[in-house]
């Protein structure tokens, strides 16, 4: 028989180049089974494996197992996979985890850890409540916590190390991560204390104050417990979070981001430095002799700080383009509506989207990308080419209860930047058009076997969508979804725009200082937050009668697709308003646009209406005024006599354009994308020339002066 290889989970997981790092008997990996750890702060890590018997436990997502599944899992032949030698060791009976373990436990605690408990402050009658206890796990001996789930059931002890030993963490069994305290959140709808670690935890108890914890670190925090905690009216999160913690720190804004809502009030407790390095709850209380009061006054600040809002002052699209003008040159109208359209996510129901279509190196994303700079970073989402697929599992957080995968999308902005096609809007055309706020989409994945699964997959929530893309050929059903945009190609942009570009390469420092010192810019990133902080769930819009009679005069055929360009305008009106939110009728969360809203938002409408109309992006409408009919008008213009009228080839396109833009264009573009999209316009028409079948030549639809010069 041959011989099995000998390998250690060290040498392994070096071998595969999974790096980790080595933390006394154990090495600690980010989880490799599942995406639990994607989240997690720099340098934090969930997947423990034992050096010396190879089993890792996940403290995540509690995938447990040893070197042979970890092998099975990344595809290797087991044969060549075995556990170096070990010391023969005394069998011991399997312990089975349940409530009499727990009684057990409880029953021998021993009275030096009893008074070991109690110097931290947690006295007999917290020990007995909570069936504090003691027992051998893992060939050493443990401080048990009983752990409960939401229901209410012993599902594993936290086990702290005999701290004559040290301080060593671990479960038993393996479980997932879960909140120490289910008990204290559903008693208690007014206020809650969420700290770090559960003998902190314990002692706030002791003190009468509502406090749960987490049972996997500063780190670990689940949107399903924020989905809970959120019902409280005021949450005070306070880990080890001063300034030399720097765990605690990350995990306690990771925890308030999630917490934060508009309908309840979030603190951030900071303890003060005095607490030392590594300080917790039980030196704040032990050592400094605290007092609990002074955690939810002195030391708690409300999260996000409130920004006061008498600095602002009722701001015009005029002043607004002028401060998106410090970094984006020209496209007063393009800049001004991506704003806006960004804007809009901070409200209920009304935001909108934009599709960027032009020709690469024009500008298409830049112009989204560096609005969003102005935003909060955590509402902001930017994707390059993404699958549905990848979106799904990269936004989404799997909810077990329901068995599927949760998007929440509400009040965000997602920029698609260079995307080459449009398998994604076409999974979110429902939600693009507001049919529902929540949608059930299918996804099918690949399982471990190499068969195929499928996953559900819940998109909550309206966000504010922005696409860029290079190619011009637009899909009826997501044009109708988007208002369509194209960066402007006018000389004195691109000239202003290289002017920028060296003035921002040559010198990066000098010119980041000077646009975050810049006080019009650092005021509208204010404003944008107090808009944030404000809520407004509803944007009213009064004078409706002189809004339809104005909208439907400008068509002289109505559309079906008018029906969402009508949203579309109201959609920026609103967001007008809500630049401007203080200065309006307000009732609680909601203000009303007035007459000046109106006539603003018409005259940015005015100025992208007729592509709009035609499903057209301004470039290709564009190219179709400044190219195609100047082309065929000086083809005819010597050609009045003559009564067939002289079509275009796509050789007369090109030099045309090179005329105007001094470049050619692709012959695919013109054949494949623009030349359909003005058909489909019905701004041209294609047919073969009578004197050469292979040759198809063009001919503008829309009446000229020429056709009067004929007929006269």
């Amino acid at each position: 028989m041959e011989q099995l290889k000998t390998i250690s989970i060290k040498e392994y997981l070096t071998k595969k180049g999974i790096s980790f790092k080595e933390q006394g008997k154990e090495l600690i990996t980010k989880c490799l089974f599942s995406n639990c750890d994607k989240d997690s702060a720099d340098g934090e890590a969930h997947l423990y494996f034992d050096i010396e018997t190879s089993q890792y436990h996940c403290k995540k997502c509690g995938a447990t197992g040893n070197i042979f599944t970890l092998a099975k899992y990344l595809g290797d032949n087991m044969k060549d996979i075995a556990l170096n030698p070990l010391k023969p060791t005394k069998k011991s009976k399997k312990m089975k985890f349940d409530e009499g373990l727990v009684e057990s436990c409880h029953n021998v605690l021993p009275e030096h850890i009893r008074q070991y408990l109690n110097a931290r402050g947690i006295p007999d009658a917290i020990i007995n409540e909570y069936r504090l206890g003691w027992g051998n796990f893992y060939g050493e001996d443990w401080i048990t916590i009983p752990i409960k789930d939401i229901e209410g059931n012993f599902i594993f002890f936290k086990l702290r190390q005999d701290p004559a030993r040290g301080n060593k963490k671990m479960t038993f069994p393996s479980g997932e991560a879960q909140i120490y305290g289910w008990e204290t959140l559903q008693n208690n709808t007014d206020k809650i204390f969420i700290c770090e670690g559960e003998l902190d935890r314990l002692l706030l108890i002791s003190k009468g104050v509502p406090a749960i914890t987490g049972t996997a670190g500063a780190g670990t925090f689940k949107q399903e417990w924020a989905d809970e905690i959120k019902k409280c009216k005021e949450i005070y999160v306070c880990y080890d979070s001063n300034d030399k913690d720097e765990s605690g720190r990350k995990g306690a804004e990771k925890a308030l981001k999630m917490l934060a809502n508009p309908d309840s009030k979030t603190y951030f407790v900071a303890l003060p430095e005095e607490v030392g390095e590594g300080g917790d709850i039980t030196n704040y209380f032990i050592d400094l002799k605290g007092n609990v009061e002074d955690l939810f006054t002195k030391y708690a600040k409300e999260y996000p700080e409130k920004i006061d809002c008498s600095q602002f002052k009722p701001l015009t699209p005029k002043e607004l383009i002028d401060v998106l003008g410090l970094t984006i040159k020209k496209d007063e109208e393009n800049k001004l509506i991506t704003f806006l359209c960004q804007l809009s996510a901070f409200t209920e129901d009304s935001q909108f989207n934009i599709s960027f279509n032009a020709p690469s190196s024009t500008g298409k994303s830049y112009i989204p990308l560096e609005s969003s700079n102005l935003f909060p970073e955590e509402d902001v989402m930017k994707l390059s080419i993404c699958s549905p697929q990848a979106f799904f599992h990269e936004q989404g957080m799997y909810d077990k209860e329901k068995n599927c995968i949760v998007v929440d999308l509400s009040r965000k902005i997602i920029i698609f930047t260079d995307q080459p096609h449009t398998a994604l809007l076409e999974r979110l055309r429902a939600l693009l058009s507001h049919d529902e706020k929540e949608i059930q989409s299918k996804i099918t994945d690949k399982n471990q076997r190499g068969g195929n699964r499928t996953k559900t997959v819940i998109i909550k929530g309206f966000p504010s969508v922005i696409f860029c893309s290079a190619g011009l050929k637009i899909d009826e059903q997501e044009g109708t979804r988007f208002l369509l945009l194209s960066p402007e190609i006018t000389q004195e942009k691109i000239r202003e725009s290289i002017h920028e570009k060296i003035r921002k390469a040559t010198d990066s420092e000098s010119y980041k200082k000077w646009l975050d010192e810049n006080p019009e810019r650092n005021l509208l990133k204010r404003r944008i937050l107090a808009i944030k902080q404000e809520n407004i769930k509803d944007i009213k819009v009064n004078f409706s009668e002189e809004l339809e009679k104005r909208f439907t005069s400008k068509s002289k055929i109505l559309k079906p697709r008018h029906n969402r360009d009508v949203g579309r305008l109201i959609s920026i009106i609103k967001s007008l308003a809500l630049v401007n939110l203080w200065f309006r009728e307000r009732n609680g969360s909601t203000i009303t646009a007035n007459e000046s809203d109106i006539e603003e938002a018409f005259k940015i409408w005015g100025a992208i209406a007729k592509s709009q109309e035609l499903n057209l992006s301004p470039y290709v409408y564009q190219f179709y005024e400044e190219v195609i009919l100047p082309a065929w008008e000086e083809k005819n213009k010597l050609n009045l006599n003559n009564i067939r009228e002289k079509g275009l080839t796509r050789q007369d396109i090109n030099k045309k354009h090179y005329e105007v833009y001094e470049r050619l264009i692709a012959d695919w573009q013109l054949r494949q994308q623009i030349l359909p999209m003005l058909e489909t316009a019905g701004l041209i028409i294609q047919e073969p020339d009578p004197d050469d079948k292979r040759r198809m030549l063009i001919y503008p639809t829309t009446p000229l002066s020429i056709f009067t010069e004929k007929k006269i």
